[in-house]
């Protein structure tokens, strides 16, 4: 069948987010008066657990720390704060590729989609500071954390973006740059690549349509049946 849609990931597929992200927590903590510090090897673990909440909690039970969810949801409303304006400030930039395969797609008639884990306020702040204040008009769905609470590797998200869509997974073409964003591309039936980032280097793709270090120079079209 013909691709007639592209689905992007957010963290790490469209930007190096999470290096911004990491920035954002480690604010928050400083704010908090807690002595927790994530650095990039402490952060590549638990980036293991998807979400940013979910996140805190994970670390909390790691170290025997308690937390209770009111302060987990007060701070995660300030570190998406935090993320927004040091996106807004220009440390977080496209990966190679992404933009010219954007436009090009929108160009050519293909639906365009964003499904991801992270809120609803972390896209506005990227796609804003690096597509410019029409961005999102690029995009036809966009299904978030607040759509889709179940994270994954769960294909929750990728089967509400088909639904939205109104395609079959056979017609779409998605790209990840985790294991995770990998297990549920494919659980829902979709074709995947892959473009490893800063983070996620280390893990094994196995079920990925293909593995490319960018998407610099790529055509969906390789991919119609």
């Amino acid at each position: 069948m013909t691709i007639q849609a592209l689905i992007f990931d957010v963290d790490g597929t469209l930007a190096e987010t999470e290096e911004v992200h990491r920035a954002a927590f480690n604010r928050v903590f400083a704010d908090e008066r807690l002595d927790w510090s994530w650095d990039v090897d402490l952060y590549r673990d638990l980036l293991k657990t998807t979400g940013g909440k979910e996140r805190m909690r994970a670390y909390a039970s790691q170290i025997g720390a308690e937390i209770d969810d009111a302060r987990v949801q007060r701070m995660h409303l300030a570190k998406n704060a935090h993320y927004g304006a040091l996106t807004r400030s220009g440390k977080a930039t496209l990966r190679p590729g992404v933009e010219i395969l954007i436009r090009r797609g929108h160009a050519a008639g293909l639906k365009l989609a964003i499904c991801t884990t992270t809120s609803r306020a972390n896209i506005e702040a990227l796609i804003e500071a690096t597509l410019g204040a029409d961005g999102f008009t690029l995009f036809d769905v966009i299904v978030g954390a607040e759509d889709a609470p179940v994270k994954k590797p769960a294909p929750d998200a990728y089967l509400l973006a088909l639904e939205r869509l109104g395609l079959p997974a056979s017609a779409c073409l998605a790209f990840e740059d985790s294991r995770n964003g990998l297990a549920a591309a494919r659980a829902a039936g979709i074709a995947t690549v892959v473009t490893p980032g800063l983070y996620t280097a280390h893990e094994t793709f196995e079920g990925a349509a293909v593995v490319l270090p960018s998407l610099e120079g790529f055509d969906w079209r390789l991919f119609a049946d």
